[in-house]
């Protein structure tokens, strides 16, 4: 008397499923832990393609919501800076003019006063434009990125070079 087989259970003495008994067809047929004959190659490509894809979509997702955060909190410094500037400016006006005033005690004149602050003022912003002046200058573009880039035809070619 025979008993049929069940193609799904494997003999704990035999983890591979090939007893004794087992034919090329039951190891075909045989499933693995997802309920899908091993053999179909296919199907187990396409969980992983499906999986990963699935990753690749959370992970995309959860780059979306951290830019969100970061350009939220960006955007609440920016705007805390410009509060920051209009303030210092409203402290640098309000300076001025206790300066122009009390400088107009000094020498009985508001209008004297006025240009002495005024050439004050004058003598800072064209120092430091002349500054910026300077740093600008100074600028070079991006010279170590062009000479890389310049690089990669060469490379994909397989012809490196080297640029000192």
């Amino acid at each position: 008397m025979t008993t049929a087989r069940d193609p799904h259970s494997v003999p704990l003495s035999d983890p591979t499923g090939l007893s004794a008994g087992a034919s090329r067809i039951d190891r075909a047929d045989r499933a693995d832990d997802l309920g899908q004959p091993l053999s179909d190659i296919g199907r187990i490509v396409g969980n992983i393609t499906e999986d990963l894809s699935a990753l690749v979509r959370q992970e995309t997702e959860l780059a979306k919501a951290e830019i969100k955060q970061s350009a939220s909190r960006a955007g609440k410094g920016a705007g805390l800076f410009a509060g920051g500037g209009v303030a210092a400016h409203m402290a640098l006006l309000f300076l001025s003019i206790a300066l122009w005033w009390g400088i107009a005690n000094l020498i009985e004149s508001f209008g004297w006063a006025a240009l002495i602050v005024g050439v004050l003022w004058a003598i800072a912003a064209a120092v430091m434009a002349a500054m910026g002046r300077k740093e600008m200058t100074k600028i070079r573009g991006l010279q170590r990125t062009t000479e890389t880039a310049a690089r990669i035809p060469d490379a994909l070619k397989g012809n490196e070079t080297t640029h000192g």
